[in-house]
């Protein structure tokens, strides 16, 4: 019997991250070929080049998409969608699939879930039915829609995904394949000083000191604000006194003006006792957060993997708004007197937290894959309201 082919396509640093353990899983079951596209800005150097890092762990990517249209703006984020809407195509129909499995909430996922829809190709979707704040939402309400089987992280996600109208019986609460990755490097010692050596610029990072770990990203509804945002969060985390590690933006509209906001403020304060990095792998970025005092921003790493790992965090402004977390995030508004108050409220705390897995248990993947391989994915959907 031909192995069924399982598509995926990998757009972005938290696509990869928030699907790895599945590509991997898929890659060794027996009855399932793994078919990567790695997109938008997983190709791009100054995103980090994420492609790489996908081929050092081991997968070879079947297809590249370039779709990523420069400006960063609200038109060219659709602009983008489109892009990839027009190329994606030429390379299912090359590839062929069984079943296209799409990831999140991103432009490059509604573009993979329109492809597939009008394609006719069963369409699978992890991380569905959870709400936030940010245009990220609605999109991942509208790729419920579209969807075939549904993999969410949760009860609460899964219990709003039937609530959309879907079967009971094609929504598999697997937990977040994020997690299975972070149970690992837990469990490891990796060596991480080595890395930080090779990567970023500004004072020289040691990971065993005390440290704030930063990760903003622009809010797609707050377009244009995102420069003096993250001032406001660097001058709070400035006032602590601790060093940081500050994590460039992803590539959401406003990511210029976050990026920007960044040069402007290491170039004004040369002194500050941060290091910034355009990208890390998992493999780095979790042990960061296992030993950061406190992660600040507004990335939803503080919510998922954080309440696992037990990070204490601040959560700024509303990209996360109504997202189930855990007792480890505190909310903050913009100002810099606010993020401050909150980021001295959990470095009160004193270290780590107990672990919350709100977002799964670490084997997430290999439930997926299970679930793919044996699972005849009907397309004449009976949707009820």
């Amino acid at each position: 019997m031909a192995k069924k082919k399982i598509c995926v396509v990998v757009g972005s640093r938290a696509n990869y991250s928030s699907i790895k353990a599945v590509l991997r899983s898929v890659q060794s079951h027996p009855d399932l070929e793994l078919q990567l596209v790695a997109a938008a800005s997983a190709l791009l150097d100054r995103y980090g080049a994420v492609v790489d890092i996908i081929q050092r762990d081991g997968f070879e990517p079947a297809a590249r998409l370039y779709m990523l249209v420069e400006g960063e703006t609200p038109a060219t984020m659709a602009k983008s969608t489109g892009l990839g809407l027009i190329e994606l195509p030429t390379i299912l129909e090359k590839l062929k699939p069984d079943v296209v499995l799409t990831v999140g909430d991103r432009f490059e996922t509604m573009a993979t879930a329109l492809a597939a829809a009008y394609m006719n190709i069963p369409l699978a979707h992890t991380m569905g039915g959870e709400v936030s704040g940010n245009i990220d939402e609605c999109i991942r309400h509208a790729i419920t829609k579209f969807a075939h089987i549904h993999f969410p992280a949760c009860e609460d996600a899964a219990e709003r995904i039937r609530r959309l109208g879907e079967e009971p019986e094609r929504v598999h609460v697997v937990g977040c394949p994020r997690m299975d990755i972070v149970a690992e490097i837990l469990n490891d010692t990796p060596d991480i000083a080595d890395v930080l050596s090779r990567e970023g610029v500004g004072v020289q990072f040691d990971a065993e000191r005390d440290f704030i770990l930063v990760s903003q990203h622009p809010v797609t509804g707050e377009y244009g604000s995102g420069e003096q945002q993250i001032e406001s969060t660097l001058a709070a985390v400035r006032e602590t006194g601790f060093p940081a590690l500050v994590l460039w933006p992803n590539a959401d509209a406003g990511s210029e003006d976050v990026a920007r906001g960044i040069r402007k403020y290491r170039e004004r304060n040369p002194d500050a006792p941060f290091h910034y990095v355009k990208n890390l792998p998992p493999e780095v970025y979790i042990p960061l957060m296992a030993r950061t005092r406190c992660l600040v921003g507004n990335s939803s790493s503080a919510i998922r993997e954080g309440a696992f790992i037990g990070t204490p965090s601040v959560n700024v402004g509303s990209r996360q708004t109504n997202r189930q977390r855990g007792t480890n995030v505190l909310d903050a508004g913009y100002t810099k007197a606010d993020i401050l108050h909150a980021i001295e409220n959990r470095l009160a705390l004193g270290g780590r937290l107990p672990s919350e897995p709100i977002y799964g248990d670490g084997h997430a993947g290999p439930r997926i894959a299970d679930i793919l391989a044996g699972t005849d994915i009907d397309l004449d959907k009976r949707i009820t309201y």
